[in-house]
């Protein structure tokens, strides 16, 4: 019964990661329209400044973020951060359950 859930487990990770990376390429063609409409109409707009570098600039920078983070590509507050710290607040509720549960019991006796 337990290889059902570990494959059934192993199963909706990936499911999940394949909707995290369809949203980054998604992310990314639309970066890529919108940037070029922009590069288009500031051409023929004003060719003294170049404003649409601010909106690639700025866009580029959170989809570089997002690409990282769909390909598992993140150093600081990677996959093993996200664990750790979801094993420490569940240790901390289990533990708080526990505390509460002695006061109650020595409460009744």
């Amino acid at each position: 019964m337990s290889e059902y859930f570990n494959e059934q487990d192993a199963y909706f990770r990936a499911k999940k990661k394949v909707k995290e990376i369809r949203g980054f390429y998604y992310n990314l063609t639309c970066y890529c329209v919108v940037i070029t409409g922009l590069f288009i109409l500031n051409l023929a707009t004003s060719r003294e400044h170049l404003w649409f570098l601010y909106p690639a600039l700025g866009w580029g920078i959170g989809l570089a973020f997002h690409g990282m983070s769909a390909f598992g590509l993140t150093f600081m507050l990677g996959k093993d951060w996200e664990e750790r710290k979801m094993r420490e607040y569940m240790e901390n509720e289990q533990h708080f359950d526990n505390q509460l549960k002695n006061k109650i019991s020595n409460h009744e006796n």
